[in-house]
């Protein structure tokens, strides 16, 4: 037992920093007493149907892959995770049949139908544009082109098509979520997913493709506002990613310009001024551009921005509906922090440093709510405020759902 354990020894039985050797015994913790069930449920049960047709995938100890798990009850649901206690928690479709039936069931008739629209955004995918790190590091630097994507993002899915329940969610560690919960995003077919997808992707080619924006004239709004959020952060972003500071970097950048002799005039210039700043040579770039009046490429200053610093997105993730994606508050195995909605209204202050770790939130346990019958443990614990805003979040998505069914059927309000 957890609690005599504890009470045994008065001390943690965990040390404050993650230590992945100790992932098994903080997982049992977690999902006994920490792990919001309720909650999560609610998030997920648009209708009994809903939920019991859904697929759960677990990735158990070894690498141990275990799909097509369903529950027809919260009760299922918080057993399943408790017996099994999963490193990792995959959410799927919703199928035409319950998916722990899925061998029953005549091949070609099991089908995912529907699910949220999700997005998937992970910084290693910046690595072409990004000096302060690389592969799985990230660093506070770096991390503005998640802020900035998590923006241009949202506004494009909340204005250009028209939804409102946007959940956003910390991967644990390189990259953000987005699960548009809305019933119209639930019922889109594939073909719309990925024509939501092609709309929202501007960086187009590999790496020998050296310019991988094309705009034309009249740029469209949508990406003129994608500009004005970009240029928010475009200098601190030059600066601090030093994108012009060496001869290396600053020739990468000049390769986007088309004509030649301009950019044999700007090497030549900054290989003698070695005072100027990444941005200050920026802006020599872009006045340059400007005077040259360059005809055939009007809008080369914002395909340039563009290049370096909008969303890269994974749009597989996007595309299918059977497509898993690790659900909102499972633990990273390598880093031991929690997968936790993200505030969009404070962005800006999100920090993924500062995201709790499942020791973290284990100790606070241990100290605060060992002796708690709450059922709610995670109240005593840093997930609290996490937990306060994904709790905002369900009850207005439960209340558009009963407005939904009110408008269709006529009927009273059932919330």
């Amino acid at each position: 037992d957890v609690k005599e354990e504890v009470m045994e020894t008065n001390q943690s039985l965990f040390s404050l920093e993650y230590d992945r050797n100790q992932l098994p015994d903080l997982l049992r913790i977690y999902y006994t007493r920490l792990f919001p069930y309720q909650m999560y449920y609610d998030w997920l049960c648009y209708d009994a149907e809903s939920f019991s047709n859904r697929e759960f995938s677990f990735t158990l100890e070894n690498d141990i892959y275990v799909r097509y798990q369903s529950y027809d009850t919260r009760e299922q649901m918080e057993e399943g995770i408790k017996k099994t206690k999963p490193v990792k928690i995959d959410i799927g479709a919703i199928f035409s049949h319950k998916p722990r039936d899925h061998t029953r069931v005549m091949p070609g008739n099991f089908k995912a139908e529907r699910k949220e629209l999700v997005f998937d955004i992970d910084m290693t995918d910046y690595d072409d544009i990004r000096t302060c790190c690389s592969d799985a590091n990230i660093c506070i630097k770096c991390w503005t082109f998640m802020t900035i994507a998590v923006k241009i993002l949202d506004r494009a899915l909340r204005e250009d098509f028209g939804f409102n329940h946007l959940l956003w969610i910390y991967s644990g560690r390189r990259g953000v979520h987005c699960w548009v919960c809305d019933t119209k995003a639930r019922d889109l077919s594939q073909e719309a997913r990925i024509a939501i997808a092609e709309y929202l992707t501007l960086i187009k080619g590999g790496e020998q493709q050296v310019r991988k924006v094309n705009l034309k004239k009249p740029i469209h709004p949508s990406i003129m506002a994608s500009v004005e959020i970009i240029n928010e952060y475009f200098q601190d972003i030059v600066n601090e990613q030093g994108y012009l500071e060496t001869q290396e970097q600053w020739r990468k950048v000049l390769q986007l310009i088309p004509l030649r002799s301009l950019r044999e005039e700007l090497d030549q210039e900054f290989s003698e001024n070695k005072m100027k700043s990444s941005w200050q040579r920026w802006g020599r770039i872009e006045n340059e551009i400007r005077k040259k009046k360059m005809d055939k490429y009007p809008c080369l200053i914002e395909e340039m921005r563009l290049q370096y610093s909008y969303p890269r997105l994974d749009v597989n993730v996007t595309k299918g509906i059977n497509h898993l994606l690790k659900s909102p508050l499972c633990v990273h195995p390598k880093t031991g922090r929690l997968c936790v909605p993200i505030d969009i209204n404070n962005i800006d202050e999100f920090d993924p440093f500062q995201v709790p770790t499942v020791s973290q939130v284990c100790i606070e346990f241990e100290r605060n709510g060992i002796n708690s019958t709450d059922k709610k443990g995670y109240k005593h614990t840093s997930l609290a405020t996490h937990m306060e805003y994904f709790d905002k979040f369900i009850r207005r998505l439960k209340k558009s759902l009963s407005l939904e069914r009110r408008d269709a059927t006529g009927g009273e309000l059932d919330f």
